[in-house]
């Protein structure tokens, strides 16, 4: 089967020449190599009545403008309930995926993150923007240089099976967030099973600040007491020995260069790095500011979860235990 193809501009204004010369249709479509209705649908389409003749240029305007508009509705405009859900999740910052799931998950009528991103994109949402609102803004993330030791005593390697299968509660990953220089960081952790995310500012890279902050983030998540954490090899986390005596864990680490082997918290990480871009200066960000991107990130559905957030994820689980 011939696929069809329009009209060029350069078909256009042979198409005008000849026609003004007197030219039959037929005689145009054959010099063309088109079939005579096209020559002819053409020239009843954008004949020009104010002028009274076909103008090429105007003819070829005319063709872009009805293929602009020829394109589907977004199916978000159909749907006035489906379009105020996302415009207010939107505005929470979660994805269109996870805005997509939920929505699905609860309702008869499916949405698309697709259509999400077009809708974005097409500017439809009032003070929602692609660059300002989606995690990924078009930038590759700079691969940040640390420095590493090797704890051949307490490896990944050796961490319970239950913990490796994400089979409970309370087995985390973790991880720091660096500002800049004198600005501090961020440390993190990150449930494995509920993806329930806690983090607390350390003013400067030490294995005192950085085991305090922990002491901190983890007094945050009651809900979930850590029995394990994951660590990638940075030289902050070299007192981790009194960690485990504080907190009554068991301290693991990563391979050197393996960051899949901490995937959640890496990803929540990214997630982070929305609300805290690269060059925060964590000293000024207060515990108030803190915590309410944690509730933010906590409430927001995974779909790793069924698309359930991290809470009620919680929930349903210790409501089965």
């Amino acid at each position: 089967m011939r696929v069809y193809i329009h009209l060029t501009l350069s078909e256009r204004e042979f198409l005008e020449v000849k026609y003004n010369e007197g030219k039959s249709v037929r005689q145009i479509a054959a010099a063309l190599g088109r079939s005579p209705s096209t020559i002819s649908r053409e020239l009843k389409r954008n004949w020009s009545k104010k002028a009274g003749r076909y103008h090429h240029w105007n003819a070829n305007n005319r063709y872009k403008q009805r293929r602009k508009n020829c394109h589907r509705k977004n199916n978000l405009t159909k749907n006035p309930a489906a379009f105020a859900y996302v415009l207010d999740k939107l505005l929470q910052y979660w994805s269109p995926e996870i805005i997509a799931g939920r929505w699905n998950k609860d309702n008869e009528d499916k949405i698309s993150m697709r259509s999400i991103y077009r809708a974005v994109r097409a500017g439809l949402f009032p003070g929602v923007k692609a660059n300002t609102h989606f995690r990924r803004k078009g930038k590759p993330y700079a691969n940040q240089k640390k420095s590493y030791t090797r704890y051949f005593d307490s490896s990944i390697h050796d961490r319970e099976e239950i913990a490796d299968q994400r089979g409970r509660l309370g087995d985390y990953e973790g991880d720091t967030i660096y500002g800049s220089v004198g600005k501090g960081y961020l440390v993190t952790a990150v449930d494995r099973c509920s993806r329930l995310t806690t983090a607390a500012i350390a003013r400067e890279k030490t294995k005192e600040a950085t085991n305090a902050a922990f002491i901190a983030a983890f007094r945050k998540a009651k809900l979930v007491p850590p029995k394990t954490l994951t660590l990638d090899n940075g030289t902050e986390f070299l007192g981790f020995k009194d960690i485990e005596h504080t907190l009554d864990l068991r301290v693991y680490f990563a391979d050197v260069h393996a960051p899949w082997q901490r995937g959640s918290n890496e990803n929540v990480n990214g997630l982070l790095r929305f609300f805290f871009p690269r060059g925060t200066d964590f000293t000024k960000v207060s515990d108030e500011q803190l915590d309410a991107v944690l509730e933010l990130i906590n409430n927001r559905p995974r779909k790793c979860l069924g698309f359930l957030s991290p809470y009620e994820f919680i929930a349903q689980v210790l409501h089965l235990a």
